[in-house]
């Protein structure tokens, strides 16, 4: 199983490589992608790692207010999507 999380206040340079590497030292990161505007092409500055169950809780003390580029940045468990 796999568990999504949320991470908030990224850089706007921030990519999805850069986010899944800033993740990696901390548990196994299966996935990772920037949310970007549908019209620009821009980061939103926020984007979803989707990591292994055994280490999400892990990930989530160790790096919510880490810094990555310099920015503070904010992990928790991502919420499911609304209807």
């Amino acid at each position: 199983m796999a568990k999504t999380l949320y991470v908030g206040n990224l850089p706007w340079s921030t990519t999805d490589t850069v986010l899944a590497d800033a993740f990696r030292p901390h548990g196994a990161v299966i996935s990772s992608r920037i949310i970007t505007d549908k019209e620009t092409g821009r980061s939103r500055g926020f984007g979803f790692v989707e990591v292994e169950d055994d280490d999400a809780d892990k990930i989530v003390e160790a790096m919510n207010g880490a810094q990555v580029a310099g920015r503070q940045i904010v992990v928790n468990e991502a919420k499911p999507r609304e209807a």
